[in-house]
């Protein structure tokens, strides 16, 4: 089970995400009031995709012995409150000598993700007050 804690004082949005060994600041854009002092909880969310799709990718080229020499992941997140829907694009380039069979092997291995398939399925979320 993976444990993050956040914790929000006296700043407007501004939130210190922990783990163990880690550490970050999220905040929200001065547009929405916050102090823009780390990404906002979207571009987090965008950020666990594209870190899941770049690791994955890598694992699967290195394993085969693949010349991928660069992985670039642009992820958009749109929000559709009228239709109760989020449409998330994810745009993936691939630098190096590889052949349609690979690039069409790595699309595939991107959309196995862990943090696609948790994304791309149902997500329950239990919330209490401790």
């Amino acid at each position: 089970m993976t444990a993050v804690t956040g914790h929000n004082s006296n700043e407007r949005y501004g939130t210190v995400i922990k783990t163990s060994t880690n550490q970050i600041i999220a905040d929200e854009p001065a547009s929405m009031g916050g102090k823009d002092l780390g990404f906002s909880p979207k571009e987090l969310l965008a950020s666990a995709l594209i870190a899941c799709t770049c690791a994955t990718i890598r694992m699967y080229a290195d394993r085969k012995n693949w010349a991928v020499t660069g992985i670039e992941v642009q992820v958009s997140i749109e929000r559709d409150d009228q239709q109760n829907i989020t449409h998330i694009t994810r745009n993936v380039s691939l630098e190096g000598d590889l052949d349609e069979a690979q690039i069409k092997r790595l699309l595939s291995v991107a959309n196995a993700c862990p943090m696609h398939k948790i994304l791309s399925n149902s997500i329950e979320i239990l919330t209490s007050i401790v």
